[in-house]
C-alpha cells in the first residue's frame, strides 16, 4: 500500500479472486454464465425492467395489483434465467446439447415463461373480475395460484437458498394440517382452494405488502446505489475514510469503520459492502500488524452496519413505513444513534486492540490528499444530498429516489472524473435489476409466510406461547434471591426479549435479514405488545437481531467473505466478528427500556436520550476494555470480568445504575493509571 498506483493494481488483480468469494457466500449473486444470444436478451430485460420501474415510480399512475404483477414478472421471469438449478452449474458456461439453449435449460427457460404467465394472470384480469372471484376463485385462478406458488418457492430456493423455501414449506402445512397441531398451535385448518384463495386472490400474501414495499421503495435505491457508486460515491467515501482516519494508531482498521459507515449510506448488502471495502482495508490491516482474522472481522463488523444506516437500512426502513404507518424521517431519526452506537462500539475495540499491540497508522505518503480527494468526486455527494433532503422535507421515499437517480444521471454526465457514457448507463441500470432479484423472490416467499400468518392467526399464538413461557421462567427467576428484587413482569418482558433474539439469530442464518424482520415481526410484535411494548422498539429489536446473524457463527456469511479475503480461519473470524459487534447485541435491549434513545418514541424527552446514550457509550467502552484485555496497561483476567460486569450498570439506564458502575469501576481505573505511570 505504498501509493495509489499500487493500490489500483492490486485491487485489479484481485477483482477475480474478490468475485468469487461474493459468489460463495452471497447466492444471492451467483449468476450463471449464458451465451451471448441469452445475454443480450437478459441485458434488456433487466433494463427494461429498471426503465418501467423508475417511470411507474415517477410518473405512471399503476394499479397497486397491477405494479406487483409485473414487477414479480419480471423477478420470477429472471431468477430462471439467472439462477440454475444447482449452485455448482452457475461456475462456468456448460457445453451445448439439446437440452440447453445458449448454455440455460430448455426447461428453465419454460419455467421463466410459466413464471411471467402467472405472475401476470391475475393483475391483468379487469377489477371488477377479480373482486367478484375473491372467496370464490375458479378452477383456472387455482391452477395459476398454485403454478405462482410452486415458481415462486423454487425461484427462492435458487436465488437464496434453501432455507426460506424450507420455512414458507413449514407454514403451508401448517395452514392445511391445523386440526392436528400441537397445543396452543391448533386451529380449523384450511382447503387448498381455500389457501390459494387467500394467499393468491388477495393482497394478504404473494401480492402482499413484503413485494410492494420491494416494487415500490426498494428497487429504487438499489438502483440510486448502483448508479450513485458508479459515479465515484463510493470511492469518495472510501477515500474521505482514509483521510479521516488512517493517520492514527492502527489506522486501516478505522478507516475500514468510516468507510463501510459511509459505504451503508447507499448499500444495505453485508457482503457487497464487505467484498467492495474489505479488497482495500483488510490487506493493509494485516500490513502494519493486526492478524489476518481480526482484520477480517473488522471488516464484516463494520459492513453489517450498512443495514442499520440511514437512509437505507437494508430494506427495512420501507418495511416499516408500511406497517407503522409513519413517515420514512422518523424511522431514519430513530436508527441514527443506536447505528452510531454499533460503529462506536467497534471503534472502541480497534483502538484499543492498535494500542495493546503497539500498532501503527498510515504514513503521509500512504493517504490520498484531501483537496484533491474533494476537488475530484465532490460532484457524486450532490445525488445523496438531494436524496437526504427530500426525505427529511416530507416528501415520499420513491419520489425521494427517483429525483436521486436524475441526478446521479446528470452528475454522471456532467462530471470529468468518472464520467457516465450511454453504455455505463446501460450497464448500471441492468446492474441495478439484477441486484433486486434474489431480493425480490425472498420477498414474495415471504408473502406466503405472512400469509399463512393473516389467514391462521398463528402469530398471536406463538405469541402467547413466547409471553407464557417467559412468565413462567420469571415466575422460577422472582422466586430466588437476589433476583426477587425484580418482579414476574419484569423477568418476563427480559425472557422474553432474549426468546426473540435467539429465534431472530436462528432464523437469520441463511435467510435475508429483510425475510428475516418480516417473518419475525409478525410473530415478536404480538409478543411484545402484550409486555406493553412500543411497536416501533419492537420493530427495531427483530431487525436488530436479524442482522446481527451476518456475523453470529455458524452461519456468519459476512464475516465467513471477509476471512476468504484475509485468508483467515472463518469459524475464528465469525468469533472475533460477533466479539467486536457485541454492541449491536447490546444496543437493542437500551432501547427496549429507554425508547428516548430512539429519538421518535413515546415519551421521548432530551434528560432520559442524554443519560440513555452517555450510559451506553460508556457502557460499550467498558465491554470493549474487557474483550480487549487493555485499557491504560494490560488487564489481569480477574480485572476484565470485573469491568464486563461493571459495564451492565452503565448500559440499564438510569442515574442511580450508572453512580453505582462509577463505583464498582474506580479501583480498576485506580490500578490502570498506577500500571500506565509505571511503564511510561
Amino acid at each position: 500500500m505504498n501509493n495509489g498506483t499500487d493500490n489500483a493494481l492490486d485491487l485489479e488483480l484481485d477483482a477475480a479472486k474478490l468475485d468469487e468469494i461474493e459468489r460463495k457466500y452471497d447466492p444471492e449473486t451467483a449468476f450463471r454464465p449464458t451465451g451471448p444470444k441469452l445475454a443480450i436478451v437478459i441485458s434488456t430485460a433487466l433494463v427494461a425492467m429498471s426503465v418501467y420501474h423508475f417511470y411507474a415510480s415517477g410518473f405512471g399512475l399503476m394499479r397497486e395489483l397491477t405494479h406487483r404483477g409485473i414487477h414479480i414478472s419480471f423477478v420470477l421471469g429472471l431468477t430462471y434465467l439467472l439462477f440454475s438449478w444447482r449452485k455448482s452449474d452457475g461456475v462456468t458456461l456448460p457445453k451445448a446439447a439439446w437440452f440447453r439453449f445458449d448454455g440455460v435449460a430448455v426447461m428453465d427457460i419454460v419455467f421463466s415463461l410459466l413464471a411471467i404467465a402467472c405472475a401476470l394472470y391475475l393483475p391483468l384480469l379487469p377489477p371488477e373480475m377479480v373482486a367478484d372471484r375473491v372467496g370464490n376463485p375458479s378452477q383456472l385462478d387455482v391452477l395459476m395460484g398454485t403454478g405462482l406458488l410452486l415458481l415462486t418457492l423454487e425461484a427462492t430456493r435458487r436465488s437464496v437458498g434453501p432455507t426460506l423455501p424450507a420455512i414458507a414449506i413449514l407454514f403451508i402445512l401448517f395452514a392445511v394440517f391445523g386440526p392436528w397441531a400441537p397445543g396452543a398451535l391448533k386451529h380449523g385448518g384450511t382447503s387448498w382452494l381455500g389457501l390459494i384463495n387467500h394467499l393468491y386472490m388477495t393482497n394478504q400474501g404473494i401480492y402482499g405488502i413484503a413485494i410492494g414495499v420491494m416494487a415500490q421503495y426498494v428497487f429504487l435505491f438499489i438502483l440510486f446505489g448502483v448508479l450513485a457508486t458508479r459515479i465515484g460515491l463510493g470511492q469518495l467515501f472510501i477515500d474521505l475514510a482514509m483521510v479521516i482516519a488512517g493517520r492514527f494508531s492502527g489506522g486501516p482498521a478505522k478507516v475500514a469503520i468510516f468507510s463501510s459507515a459511509f459505504m451503508g449510506t447507499i448499500s444495505g448488502s453485508s457482503i457487497a459492502n464487505t467484498v467492495t471495502t474489505g479488497a482495500l482495508t483488510i490487506p493493509a490491516m494485516k500490513r502494519v500488524g493486526y492478524p489476518a482474522h481480526f482484520a477480517a472481522a473488522v471488516e464484516a463488523t463494520a459492513s453489517t452496519g450498512g443495514q442499520i444506516t440511514p437512509p437505507i437500512l437494508g430494506a427495512a426502513a420501507f418495511i416499516m413505513v408500511e406497517y407503522l404507518e409513519i413517515p420514512l424521517r422518523d424511522i431514519l431519526a430513530a436508527a441514527l444513534f443506536p447505528a452510531l452506537l454499533h460503529y462506536f462500539g467497534i471503534f472502541i475495540m480497534v483502538h484499543l486492540e492498535a494500542k495493546k499491540l503497539g500498532l501503527r497508522g498510515l504514513k503521509a505518503s500512504e493517504l490520498p490528499k484531501a483537496t484533491l480527494v474533494l476537488r475530484q468526486h465532490w460532484m457524486s455527494l450532490i445525488p445523496l444530498i438531494i436524496l437526504v433532503y427530500l426525505i427529511l422535507s416530507g416528501r415520499t421515499p420513491d419520489f425521494a429516489a427517483v429525483y436521486g437517480i436524475i441526478a446521479c444521471v446528470v452528475v454522471g454526465f456532467l462530471n470529468p472524473v468518472n464520467r457516465l457514457t450511454i453504455p455505463d448507463l446501460w450497464n448500471g441500470l441492468a446492474a441495478g435489476a439484477k441486484n433486486t432479484i434474489a431480493v425480490g423472490a425472498a420477498a414474495a416467499c415471504v408473502g406466503i409466510i405472512v400469509g399463512v400468518v393473516t389467514l391462521t392467526g398463528v402469530g398471536f399464538r406463538l405469541g402467547y406461547v413466547v409471553v407464557q413461557t417467559a412468565s413462567d421462567i420469571g415466575g422460577i427467576a422472582s422466586s430466588i434471591w437476589p433476583l426477587s428484587w425484580f418482579t414476574v413482569t419484569q423477568w418476563a418482558l427480559f425472557f422474553s426479549l432474549i426468546l426473540i433474539a435467539i429465534s431472530c439469530i436462528l432464523m437469520g442464518a441463511g435467510i435475508p435479514t429483510t425475510a428475516t424482520y418480516i417473518i419475525l415481526v409478525a410473530v415478536a410484535a404480538p409478543a411484545l405488545a402484550q409486555l406493553q411494548v412500543q411497536p416501533l422498539v419492537a420493530h427495531f429489536f427483530v431487525f436488530y437481531y436479524g442482522v446481527l446473524a451476518d456475523i453470529t457463527p455458524p452461519v456468519a456469511l459476512a464475516a465467513y467473505a471477509a476471512a476468504g479475503i484475509a485468508g483467515s480461519n472463518p469459524f475464528q473470524t465469525g468469533n472475533t466478528a460477533f466479539r467486536l459487534g457485541i454492541a449491536k447485541a447490546l444496543v437493542p435491549f437500551v432501547f427496549v427500556y429507554s425508547p428516548s434513545l430512539l429519538l421518535v418514541a413515546d415519551g421521548f424527552t432530551w434528560a432520559a436520550f442524554t443519560v440513555t446514550l452517555i450510559g451506553a457509550m460508556i457502557g460499550i467502552s467498558l465491554i470493549g476494555t474487557a474483550f480487549s484485555g487493555f485499557l491504560l496497561a494490560p488487564l489481569s483476567k480477574p480485572q476484565r470480568w470485573w469491568t464486563g460486569l461493571t459495564a451492565m450498570f452503565f448500559i440499564a439506564p438510569g442515574l442511580s445504575t450508572m453512580a453505582v458502575g462509577a463505583l464498582l469501576f474506580a479501583p480498576i481505573l485506580f490500578l490502570q493509571w498506577r500500571a500506565y505511570r509505571a511503564a511510561s
